[in-house]
């Protein structure tokens, strides 16, 4: 009787429904939120004058397409999705310029004139880096194995995206990277060394409270 309970708990119309609860809220916020960036990048497609952008959001745009469209197969079907998870590449990998340089401040724009590309190319970091982090917190929390490898494969790629639209705002001077004093970056290298040796560590106490 336990074991006929069991399989109708976990059998609805053939198909196998082995997600836990919680995993589904979070499953459902991943795809939400996926559909919120994929249509934000669609939006912000119509205001991107330069063709670099224009080049980045349309290589993110599809890449993040199709892993909707996996995650979504595997979420269904709680089973291997039909292709593996893909591998972000970022062409023309460049070098972070450092320093900071004056710069007109910043404030909200006065009207549609305003938008611009570093304003662009902004909210598609923002999305991505807020993306990276909610897909690394839900693949923390899903049961169903392949469905977990599905969402933690993705966060690397996120992170890899955030860091190409990051190197094109880097290069255009967006997104300026301001350096410690010498001395200073020394010293916070150095405050921090490798453990010798083997640590000691305490027996087992065979779960002895505390006092």
């Amino acid at each position: 009787m336990q074991q006929q309970t069991q399989t109708a708990s976990t059998m609805t119309g053939g198909q196998p429904l082995n997600h836990g609860a919680h995993e589904m809220f979070d499953v459902h916020e991943v795809l939400s939120c996926q559909i919120d960036v994929l249509n934000s990048y669609m939006m912000l497609r119509a205001f991107v004058k330069d063709q670099e952008l224009l080049d980045i959001l349309d290589r993110q745009y599809n890449f993040m397409l199709e892993h909707y469209n996996l995650t979504c197969q595997c979420f269904k079907t709680g089973q291997k999705p039909a292709r593996e998870t893909g591998t972000y590449i970022i062409p023309n990998m460049t070098q972070p310029v450092y320093g900071f340089q004056p710069a007109e401040p910043s404030k909200p724009n006065q009207s549609m004139a305003d938008v611009k590309d570093a304003g662009i190319s902004s909210l598609m970091l923002g999305h991505i880096k807020s993306h990276a982090s909610l897909l690394a917190i839900a693949s923390s929390e899903v049961t169903n194995p392949t469905l977990r490898r599905v969402l933690s494969a993705q966060v690397q790629e996120f992170v890899e995206m955030a860091y190409e639209l990051f190197l094109y705002q880097n290069k255009n001077a967006y997104y300026q990277v301001p350096q410690l004093q010498t001395s200073v970056m020394q010293q916070m290298l150095d405050a921090y060394v490798p453990a010798a040796g083997a640590p000691q560590m305490p027996a087992n106490n065979g779960g002895a409270a505390l006092h």
